[in-house]
């Protein structure tokens, strides 16, 4: 997948974890809350509507599929 990526944690308003370009083809929002709980999984978490997503389907669910999305999110919020 060639697409560039953002994930954003959200803490709380106007307080965001954010890894990648501002001009992301493809954007991960979540709040801190979700990304937080044990056992948290991106792609279960998609499906139930508290991790939304941006951009291209394809490119979506490949980062879902693949596991990076959940690493991604996972690891902005475990930083303090």
């Amino acid at each position: 997948m060639s697409a560039s990526v953002q994930y954003r944690v959200v803490v709380a308003k106007k307080d965001e974890r954010v890894d990648g370009p501002d001009d992301a083809e493809v954007v991960f929002n979540v709040p801190l809350a979700v990304a937080g709980e044990d056992g948290f999984d991106a792609t279960v978490e998609f499906m139930r509507g508290r991790v939304k997503a941006a951009g291209p389907s394809r490119d979506v669910l490949a980062l879902l599929k693949s596991g990076e999305a959940t690493a991604a999110i996972s690891r902005l919020a475990s930083q303090p």
